[in-house]
């Protein structure tokens, strides 16, 4: 298979100050030396300091012996083929100069497999070791024998299978013994069944070998490789820069999980990254096989980077529907995988016959232009979404589909190739470089944006924690006859949960309210604001549970996705308790659960009565209210606190940061708030009554 490295074939009589001759038969000798016919077919090739180009008829013949190896046997009724390269010649898909078309465009469309090529040559006035130089580009794997002896291979050739690679610049030397007198050339070609959809042309040697010295040979052997360096040096460009982004947007997405698009960005950038690597170790290696390289770049990398671009683009314009997207994406992937498989080695010509080429061709083309259309929606959505941002992303999507869709472009003659400071680029390379910077820009743009917004979020959050710890009191006021203690931990910075204490107008009287709202965040701040504030306002006017329970109720009914559980207490200086309760949990009387009627949180139906309970508080009593943070508290192994550990907690005597810590340590999940309300005895309110006696001095 032929690499992407151009021919080299030029002379260094510079070097040696030589003028140049010309060959015969062969075309342009190449330094001081050359090749022309003599009677018999046989080339006359005389070296002076250089190497000749061994151009001209070469006997041709499909199929294998190995005794057609042999210097003796009898060519004479296998054609011919012209291994000289015509004036003005190309390779229309590589761009290339000096290139000859392949057997299949020579008489032999449909053969693959084994062929043979030979030439009778006679060298006169070598004086030092010389070299045979096989051209830069072959389909796919070659022998080369030299007087029946095989001089060396490129591929590896086994009794059952031959290991193809993209072609590189080789040369092998010749025996010490071969230097002047009559030497027959045979080269075993090998061209698997698949070749021809790489190229049109396709099948054995695209240029003459050349016959030299050995130290002339390996000066063009270095030339060649210089050539495959220009023609494949902007694989290294495109390389680093994929690396950069790969790299960054791996770093944004760590730095804002969020924002998936950044992910989407990095596995895009990262597949691509290994079909270029795989691409120059192709052309500068023979680490990869021709059918290993095919596969894992035909078959896998491009159809998965399809479809990673288009869903990638999906989620940088946050459309809807993502997943429904995917579903259409990756079967269409999958099937493009599997059509151009079947056009692959070792499937193509063994298992999936020549014939189905016919059908496969369309259908392949037809699933890369489904998903070219459906890139197509998501930007024509995108843009109706995003039209700040949608400019420069259309620029970017049309590049990066030029990048994937250059066969297609090539179809249609567009000039895919281009030489810049005499380095081949090619435009899905340009194309490339110049949609990730695109997406570079946007991809700063849009996290320095995302930044200054979580700044602001945070701005918010701050403040609304501050006016929250002004609504959810630290320090509670005294209320005669009542020792009153809270403990509130919420879960985020924001919490949910709430509780009021106000003093009576009547000294020893108190209002008090616990509750907790729906939902959590800054969400939940608010809504908690809201309730506080409307509780305040309400107190002023009266002091009865149930008709502070009854307006809130209305007050959250009124607006959407609003409710909250919530429990009022209205303690007199007698102890006597009036209690109504809008869905929050029990409270506890000296250690045990109250009894307490059902009732609908708050914002559940508008209208609703809710029922009033009344106790009486002994000197000594202790309530101890609770939001459903205590008993929802939660493991790490899924098992919830429960509500018979609180029983059990409570069973003794326990202060209130005991009840909230027990909580958080075994595993929060929730806001946490626990508040204590203990009736004083007389002993206690005497010695709090009675003035601190000075000693007298």
């Amino acid at each position: 298979m032929r690499s992407i490295g151009l021919t080299v074939l030029l002379m260094l009589f510079q070097i040696c100050g030589m003028p140049p001759k010309l060959a015969s038969q062969t075309g342009p000798g190449l330094g001081a030396a050359s090749g022309a016919a003599i009677p018999g077919s046989i080339v006359a090739v005389k070296l002076g300091a250089s190497a000749a180009e061994l151009g001209g008829l070469w006997k041709f013949q499909p199929g294998d012996d190995p005794s057609w190896a042999r210097p003796d046997f009898d060519d004479s009724s296998w054609k011919t083929i012209d291994l000289t390269p015509p004036e003005g010649s190309g390779d229309a898909t590589l761009g290339t100069s000096g290139y000859i078309p392949g057997w299949t465009s020579q008489g032999y469309p449909s053969h693959s497999g084994y062929a043979w090529y030979r030439l009778r040559v006679s060298v006169e006035g070598a004086s030092r070791s010389l070299a045979l130089k096989m051209p830069a580009f072959a389909d796919d794997a070659y022998q080369v024998f030299v007087n029946g002896q095989q001089v060396g291979e490129f591929g590896k050739f086994r009794e059952q299978h031959v290991t193809a690679y993209s072609t590189l610049p080789r040369a092998f030397p010749l025996p010490k013994s071969m230097r002047n007198g009559p030497m027959t050339i045979a080269v075993r070609m090998w061209m698997d069944s698949a070749t021809p959809f790489s190229s049109p042309d396709a099948g054995g040697m695209h240029g003459p070998p050349e016959l030299g010295y050995a130290s002339v040979i390996a000066t063009q052997i270095r030339m060649d490789w210089d050539d495959i360096a220009h023609g494949v040096g902007s694989g290294f460009l495109e390389l680093l820069i994929l690396a950069m982004a790969l790299v960054m947007a791996a770093t944004l997405f760590w730095l804002d999980p969020q924002e998936t698009a950044y992910l989407w960005l990095a596995l895009v950038c990262l597949v691509t990254t290994l079909g270029n690597v795989i691409v120059l170790l192709v052309n500068f290696t023979t680490g990869i096989g021709q059918t290993s390289g095919l596969i894992l770049l035909d078959v896998i990398l491009t159809p998965v980077r399809i479809g990673m671009w288009v869903v990638f683009w999906g989620y940088w314009f946050r459309l809807p529907r993502l997943y429904t997207l995917q579903k259409c994406v990756w079967p269409l992937v999958v099937l493009l995988g599997l059509s151009v498989l079947m056009l692959r080695p070792p499937f193509f010509g063994q298992v999936v016959p020549v014939g189905a080429s016919a059908y496969l061709v369309p259908v392949q083309l037809v699933l890369k232009l489904v998903l070219a259309a459906l890139l197509v929606l998501v930007t024509y959505f995108g843009f109706r979404r995003q039209r700040t941002e949608g400019a420069l992303a259309v620029v970017a999507i049309l590049l990066a589909a030029i990048a994937n869709y250059q066969h297609e472009l090539r179809l249609v003659h567009v000039k895919i190739s281009f030489s810049v400071l005499d380095f081949a680029i090619s435009l899905g390379t340009a194309s490339t470089i110049l949609s990730i910077l695109i997406i570079t820009i946007l991809l700063l743009r849009r996290f320095i944006n995302s930044q200054r917004l979580k700044e602001q979020w945070k701005l918010e959050i701050q403040q609304a924690r501050e006016i929250q710890q002004v609504l959810v009191p630290a320090r509670l006021p005294a209320v005669q006859g009542l020792t009153i203690e809270s403990e509130y931990r919420p879960a985020r910075e924001v919490g949910g949960d709430f509780f009021q204490v106000l003093p009576g107008e009547v000294a020893g009287s108190a209002l008090i309210v616990l509750g907790d709202v729906t939902g959590k965040g800054l969400q939940a701040g608010m809504l908690v604001a809201l309730i506080v504030g409307a509780i305040r306002t309400v107190a002023q006017h009266t002091s009865d549970p149930e008709q502070i329970l009854g307006l809130l109720n209305e007050e959250l009914c009124a607006r959407e996705h609003a409710s909250a559980t919530c429990i009022i207490l209205q303690i007199s200086p007698d102890g006597e308790v009036r209690m109504a309760n809008a869905g929050q949990i029990p409270p506890y009387w000296n250690g045990a659960e109250m009894e307490v009627e059902g009732a609908l949180p708050l914002g559940t139906i508008s209208g609703i009565g809710y029922s009033v309970q009344r106790f009486q508080l002994q000197e000594g009593d202790a309530l101890i209210l609770m939001s459903d943070g205590i008993a929802e508290a939660q493991n790490a192994q899924g098992e919830m606190y429960g509500f018979e550990r609180v029983n059990a907690l409570l069973s003794r005597p326990v202060s209130t940061a005991e009840i909230a810590a027990a909580a958080q340590d075994f595993g929060q999940e929730d806001d946490i708030l626990v508040l204590t309300i203990r009736r004083e005895t007389q002993s206690v309110l005497q010695a709090a009554s009675q003035p601190e006696l000075i000693p007298a001095a």
